[in-house]
């Protein structure tokens, strides 16, 4: 399903997305009500704007997550809306592009969303969580989190990378093992936190502290 309340860039959207022998636009959105009643259609991604009239991409993101068995939201933005950014993956999306993304990665994107992963480029990530996730008002919760305390070392660790925008390869050579390894520990960490994906583990190590601001991309 597409969103965004300009008709030419939703159509673009559109027209790209059903071109694909895979893929299929089951409905269009002008603004976050109509994306709201829209997503009882159940498409597998939903693609949202940020800014639209009568409820924004943020809050509808956040009614549309919140169902059971919800689809995954992938963000559309720019970089004039860097400070929606975290609070749009915070209401539930698995992560975002640029508006003026090339169709190859918009289709990629939606792919990658659709079977489980996160969509954030590794230096937008890195620059953006760690520049709002301070600035956030609930960024250092008194809250215990179910499943913590069962991480191992080298999962906490991997975790804090994961929340500094590192690839699954980037954190293999910086721990110095293998990437196969790195997915094991992302897969046994989100299922004992209790997490849907990449974004989310991003979120709660801000959220707990066990990640800090890192503006400057430099990996932690």
């Amino acid at each position: 399903m597409v969103v965004d309340d300009q008709g030419i860039v939703r159509a673009g959207f559109a027209a790209v997305i059903d071109a694909e022998e895979d893929m299929t636009v089951v409905g269009e959105a002008a603004d976050g009500v109509s994306a709201v009643r829209l997503a009882e259609l159940a498409p597998d991604v939903i693609v949202m704007d940020v800014r639209m009239p009568q409820l924004d991409g943020i809050a509808a993101t956040r009614i549309i997550t919140g169902r059971e068995d919800p689809p995954r939201v992938l963000v559309l933005t720019t970089f004039d809306l860097d400070a929606y950014v975290f609070e749009a993956l915070r209401a539930g999306a698995s992560g975002f592009l640029l508006k003026d993304v090339h169709p190859s990665g918009l289709l990629q994107g939606i792919r990658e969303v659709a079977i489980g992963e996160s969509v954030l480029a590794p230096s937008a990530t890195r620059h953006l969580i760690g520049h709002y996730a301070s600035r956030s008002p609930t960024a250092t919760p008194t809250r215990s989190t179910p499943g913590l305390d069962s991480l191992t070392a080298s999962q906490r660790r991997v975790l804090t990378l994961v929340a500094a925008g590192l690839t699954n390869a980037e954190i293999a050579e910086q721990l110095g093992i293998a990437v196969g390894t790195v997915k094991s520990h992302v897969t046994a960490l989100l299922r004992k936190l209790g997490l849907r994906d990449r974004v989310q583990a991003t979120i709660l190590a801000y959220d707990l502290g066990l990640a800090t601001p890192n503006p400057s991309g430099a990996h932690l």
